[in-house]
C-alpha cells in the first residue's frame, strides 16, 4: 500500500552484539511506541536480516510531512531520552539515516519483507529522479512478488541537528544518501529475485554513482492508532 503522508524517516544500523536482545524488547516496547506518540507520526516498521554483518537492522517512520521530523514535538523527544534509552543508544553502531521526501508511493497491501536501495546521485541527477520518480515507481510494483514502491529524496538538513539522543550515538557514525527507494514484497525470496531488475530500472533511467541494498523482513509494525 502506498506509504502514509508525504514523508518518512529511515534508518539503517548495527547493534553492539551484547545489547541486541535488549534492543528489539525497547525498541518494540518503549521506542517505538514514543515515536507514534509524537503529532504527525503514523506509522512506524522495524526490519531485520539476521544474515547481514552491516546494517542488519532497518527501520522507517512515515510521517503527515517533513515538518514533522522538525517539530517541537519530536524535539522534545529526543532531548529528553528516557533512562532505557540512555542506555540502548551507545550500543547502536554503523548508523545512516535521513528524513526524506517521499516523491512517489504506489502498492496495495503489505508484504513480509522490504527491500531498501540507497542511492548517491547528486543534485543534477536528483532533479530527474523526481521527474520520473512515479513512472519508477509503477514500474517496480509491477514486477512479480512486489506489492508497493516507494521512492524519497533525503532532507538530511531535517535530520542533522544535534539533540541528546544524537550525542548518544556519537560514537556510531552517521552516513546520509541522496534517494531511496524501497520496494514491499511478499518475502524475502521474491525480493531477492526482483531487486536485480530494480537496479537495472534505476541504472537506465538515472545517472547513480554508487547504491547501496538490503533486503529485510518485518519483525514489527506501529501504526499511531495503536498507542492512541
Amino acid at each position: 500500500m502506498p506509504l502514509k503522508g508525504r514523508a518518512f524517516m529511515a534508518i539503517w544500523h548495527d547493534i553492539e552484539a551484547s545489547g541486541e536482545a535488549e534492543y528489539s524488547d525497547w525498541h518494540t516496547r518503549q521506542h517505538m511506541p514514543e515515536r507514534l506518540g509524537v503529532p504527525g507520526f503514523l506509522a512506524g516498521r522495524r526490519g531485520v536480516d539476521w544474515n547481514l554483518v552491516h546494517q542488519r537492522w532497518f527501520t522507517l517512520y512515515e510521517t503527515r510531512t517533513l515538518e514533522v521530523l522538525s517539530s517541537d514535538d519530536y524535539r522534545a523527544r529526543l532531548n529528553n531520552p528516557t533512562h532505557w534509552s540512555n542506555r540502548v543508544q551507545p550500543n547502536f553502531r554503523n548508523f545512516a539515516r535521513s528524513a526524506c521526501i517521499l516523491s512517489a508511493s504506489v502498492g496495495r497491501g503489505m508484504g513480509g519483507a522490504m527491500a531498501t536501495i540507497r542511492l548517491a546521485m547528486g543534485k543534477e541527477a536528483l532533479a530527474g529522479f523526481e521527474a520520473i520518480a512515479d513512472r519508477l515507481a509503477h514500474r517496480i510494483a509491477l514486477l512479480d512478488g512486489v506489492c508497493g514502491a516507494h521512492l524519497g529524496v533525503a532532507a538530511p538538513q531535517t535530520t542533522r541537528i544535534r539533540t541528546r539522543e544524537s550525542e548518544l550515538r556519537a560514537s556510531t557514525g552517521e552516513d546520509v544518501f541522496d534517494a531511496v527507494v524501497l520496494v514491499d514484497g511478499v518475502g524475502r525470496r521474491e525480493l531477492t529475485r526482483v531487486v536485480p531488475d530494480v537496479q537495472e530500472l534505476l541504472h537506465t533511467a538515472l545517472t547513480v554513482t554508487s547504491h547501496e541494498d538490503g533486503i529485510y523482513d518485518l519483525a514489527y509494525l506501529l501504526t499511531a492508532e495503536d498507542v492512541e
